[in-house]
């Protein structure tokens, strides 16, 4: 936890405030008393846009067909990451129905292992590297003996926006927009709240799209003054399942029932956050009532479809964009542009997800094999 992130919060509810016209007076929605009704309605019909299930393929039915006899290693910052290894399992499912061979190595969360990672990556000289929710920057030695060599690299979650970067070099960068998943998180903790939430935030520090995501889901909470971040708890990806029972437990006797709402930049963090809130006699149900601003994986829908310590996330299609990685790399093989293409965001909750374990758009599978059909 950062101290000065809440002396920050409060100056800019105090400036939301005074911009917005909002008062301190009672209104009509409930707890939202200190809040503004404005962005509570905001939020509520971004929510309910969010939870539809509609989830017809969107992306691409156009580009060149397959280029034939291409290898793909995927370089993962850690398979323990659930975001990560979903990934991996769509890219392999997607490279075996464009006929190329893919191998995964694993960085294992840390700095040296990632470097280490992607130098074997390299000397194994593929077609294309997938740089697997790392910063590049990271690894720029590696990065540049891969450009040297003329081998593209595509990132996921590897830098804050999605499409191509000059810098660090990219052919493309396949994310959901990062301002929309942070926003809709914090919108469903304030239409879920009804404008009155004390909230603790979940994140990763050490990676750049994790706390950029971070900051945009603080600055979104504090549209709201009826909303209260208590607590901005940095916990790395590789340390959670050690560090976040403790603090889970340190919380509770901070804030005790003052704590109604969590945001965590990863599912994973309530996975090892539930024995915790067990452990406290805390319903499965909440309070505190969770949300993930990522990545979806299935234990996270479990404990959603199963009302056990997460009461939603907000998913990537992880399986369709490991799919969506072999088309990029395929285009760039035939000197075609990136696709553009960005999933649009999409909240599960037990309500919408009809039992499934993952949020998989329709159609997407086969737009892309009817693509390198040619």
């Amino acid at each position: 936890m950062y101290p000065h992130r809440i002396p920050l919060l409060a100056a800019s509810v105090l400036l939301t405030a005074a911009v917005a016209g909002c008062g301190g007076g009672a209104n009509t929605t409930g707890p939202s008393a200190a809040g503004c009704p404005a962005v509570l309605q905001a939020a509520r019909e971004d929510v309910t846009k969010a939870e539809s299930t509609d989830s017809a393929w969107t992306g691409p039915t156009t580009g060149p067909a397959a280029v034939p006899g291409k290898s793909i290693v995927y370089v993962a910052q850690t398979m323990t990451n659930p975001g990560v290894a979903g990934v991996a399992q769509g890219l392999q499912r997607a490279a075996k129905a464009i006929g190329w061979e893919v191998r995964v190595i694993d960085g294992e969360g840390s700095p040296a292992g990632i470097q280490a990672a992607l130098s074997q990556a390299v000397t194994l000289k593929p077609s294309g590297i997938v740089i697997g929710g790392f910063d590049p920057r990271l690894t720029s030695q590696q990065v540049a003996r891969a450009r040297a060599v003329g081998i593209p690299l595509i990132g996921w979650h590897a830098v804050d926006a999605p499409g191509p970067s000059t810098n660090p070099p990219l052919f493309t960068n396949i994310t959901t927009k990062v301002q929309d998943v942070a926003r809709i998180s914090a919108d469903w903790v304030i239409a879920r709240s009804d404008g009155g939430a004390g909230v603790v935030l979940f994140t990763d520090d050490s990676i750049p799209f994790a706390r950029t995501k971070a900051d945009l889901i603080e600055r979104r909470l504090a549209d709201c003054p009826g909303v209260e971040l208590l607590a901005y708890a940095n916990i790395p990806i590789p340390d959670a399942s050690r560090r976040t029972p403790q603090e889970v437990s340190s919380l509770l006797s901070r804030f005790g029932e003052r704590w109604t709402h969590s945001v965590a930049i990863n599912d994973l963090y309530f996975a090892d956050a539930a024995p915790a809130l067990r452990a406290a006699g805390k319903p499965g149900g909440g309070p505190p009532s969770n949300i993930g601003a990522g990545d979806g994986d299935p234990s996270a829908f479990q404990r959603i479809n199963s009302r056990q310590y997460q009461a939603a996330t907000v998913p990537e299609p992880l399986a369709q964009q490991g799919w969506q990685i072999v088309d990029e790399f395929n285009r760039a093989f035939a000197g075609r542009p990136a696709s553009g293409y960005v999933a649009p965001v999409h909240v599960v909750t037990a309500e919408n997800s009809g039992g499934a374990t993952s949020w998989d758009p329709q159609g997407y599978q086969e737009a892309y094999e009817r693509i390198w059909r040619g």
